[in-house]
């Protein structure tokens, strides 16, 4: 074996040893001033979608001959000369004597060529596209022979192999630097200090509810979790994923009711680059992000019925195709699903599928309402005061007897939801120094703060003597349900417009709201915009 190729399986052996350049670098430049008279080495990671280079390795470290070459980042404005001569070089570059009147030197966007000393130039390559270079620079007043640039094209692969492993170990830390975030405003949202901690009401009155979580945690099995608004869904999803062999996996939460209907297939199964228009890169999907994990699909029941039909097909295959897309992707992913929905009844209504709902529906869970369950309440105010306390930066203060025995005669239509939204108002009136139960419940009237006779005001006090007449009449209105009034507000709104729902004058922007959120909530509410053709207003 000759002496280069000795030290060339050397440096191939310090290319794989190291997970990071630097380290890498800095072992296999003394090896190569053995073969040629080289002052030092760096090399430079291209960032293509940014059009930039940046420095991630340098050797010496102390070097006078590097000290133009150390600066962090630059842009390539000549982004498709550069790549012309990338892909066209596949060896080491001598700068200097190549650069010609006409035929301008890459390498000028990088201002190496600005370096004191001859140097050498080599692209370094992943999958055939340049993502690196790696710079050789003389020694000072000697230059590069052929044999040199020959010696130094052998070097560009293992060079690639080191930036490349060094290029995975900053996505990992970086997915890594994204999760814990996550992590940490999940905590800080859900109130606590561990994401393993104990469901509130887990021994009282969600005993039934997390038995069942406990039985079906460590199977695979989909699971829907039924009930109404505000009862907790999400936390249980998160209880089943915590407790199964997939908790160290992701878990990602899908809002079916919020996802435009045009967008559904790209967002649940990704889309390749140019399947429409906009779509400017590959994109993965819901499906995919959730490899290894829990895919927690909430809302289920407002998925439109195409949908539903590709839904079906991933959960009996577990396989997936992007929009645009011609190969079949495996995906290892546990569903869980969720809705507020009587899906039974759909399924009657033929508005969800039979086979989906019997494919969704092998170990439902149903959840109690907060009226259902009013032994937890005391540990859920205190909870939620504690999460509180912690979020608007305020002391924390116990709930008074006389405040809990208020709290549990309220029948709480909006379940925890509601509860959470009453104590975070308490916690604000209180001002660290109490809860402000009844008044955050609308059971005391405050005080409106008094202001001087010379100054204004700019607040609205309603009289306590309002008409008789006024009183008689709200006390005789009959008070309808939250979907009965919404249903008949869209209604009034769709009337008005003639049925148009989108556009300048239509009912979305009357009702100030997306034209994708009404229709869904069109959909939820059965209402044909159709019928309010033609009517005059």
């Amino acid at each position: 074996m000759d002496t280069f190729t000795h030290t060339l399986v050397q440096i191939w052996q310090e290319a794989c040893r190291h997970i990071e350049i630097r380290e890498s670098v800095q072992k296999i430049e003394p090896l190569l001033k053995n073969q040629f008279a080289m002052s030092g080495m760096l090399v430079r990671r291209i960032d293509s979608e940014n059009r930039t280079t940046e420095t991630v390795a340098y050797h010496p470290a102390d070097s006078k001959q590097l000290e133009l070459s150390k600066r962090t980042a630059y842009s390539i404005p000549n982004w498709k000369h550069f790549l012309r001569w990338a892909k066209a070089s596949r060896a080491s570059f001598l700068a200097a004597p190549h650069a010609r009147p006409g035929n301008p030197d890459p390498l000028e966007s990088f201002e190496i060529s600005l370096a004191p000393s001859p140097i050498m130039v080599g692209p370094l390559t992943h999958d055939n596209k340049p993502f690196g270079l790696a710079v050789f620079i003389a020694l000072s007043g000697k230059s590069f022979s052929d044999g040199d640039l020959e010696l130094a094209q052998l070097v560009l692969k293992p060079i690639s192999v080191a930036l490349e492993n060094d290029y995975r170990l900053s996505e990992l830390n970086a997915l890594r630097e994204a999760a814990e975030a996550d992590r940490r405003s999940l905590l800080l949202r859900l109130g606590r200090q561990d994401i393993n901690e104990a469901v509130v009401g887990s021994e009282t009155g969600l005993r039934l509810v997390m038995e069942r979580v406990e039985l079906v945690s460590q199977s695979d099995v989909p699971v829907l979790i039924l009930g109404e608004t505000g009862t907790g869904k999400e936390v249980v999803a998160r209880a089943i994923h915590t407790r199964s062999k997939r908790n160290t996996g992701p878990f990602i939460k899908v809002n079916c009711g919020a996802i435009p209907t045009e967008l559904i297939d790209s967002q649940l199964f990704g889309h390749e680059k140019g399947s429409f228009t906009g779509a400017s890169d590959q994109r993965k999907g819901w499906f995919e992000r959730a490899e290894g994990g829990t895919l927690f699909l909430d809302e289920i029941g407002e998925l439109p019925l195409q949908a539903q039909v590709r839904l079906l097909r991933v959960l009996q295959d577990h396989h997936i195709e992007r929009v645009g897309g011609e190969q079949s992707i495996h995906v290892d992913v546990r569903m869980v699903a969720a809705t507020h929905r009587d899906l039974a009844s759909m399924v009657k209504q033929s508005q969800f599928r039979e086979d989906l709902w019997y494919r969704i529906n092998v170990f439902p869970i149903l959840l109690p309402r907060l009226k259902e369950r009013i032994e937890d309440i005391p540990a859920l105010v205190r909870h939620l005061s504690r999460r509180a306390a912690e979020r608007f930066q305020l002391s924390y203060v116990e709930t008074k007897p006389a405040d809990i025995a208020m709290l549990v005669k309220y029948p709480w239509p909006g379940n925890i939801r509601e509860l959470g939204a009453v104590i975070d108002r308490a916690v604000i009136l209180g001002n660290g120094k109490s809860l402000e139960v009844a008044t955050a419940l609308g059971l005391s009237k405050p005080t409106p703060p008094r202001v001087p006779d010379n100054e204004p005001t700019f607040y609205e006090v309603i009289p306590d003597d309002l008409p008789l007449t006024r009183q008689n009449t709200l006390a005789e209105t009959p008070i309808l349900s939250l979907d009965e009034a919404m249903t008949q507000h869209i209604e009034l709104a769709l009337a008005s417009t003639r049925g148009k729902i989108e556009g300048k004058n239509g009912a979305a922007e009357l009702l100030r709201i997306n034209p994708h959120t009404l229709r869904a909530r069109m959909r939820k509410h059965h209402l044909d915009w159709t019928r309010f053709r033609g009517i005059d207003c």
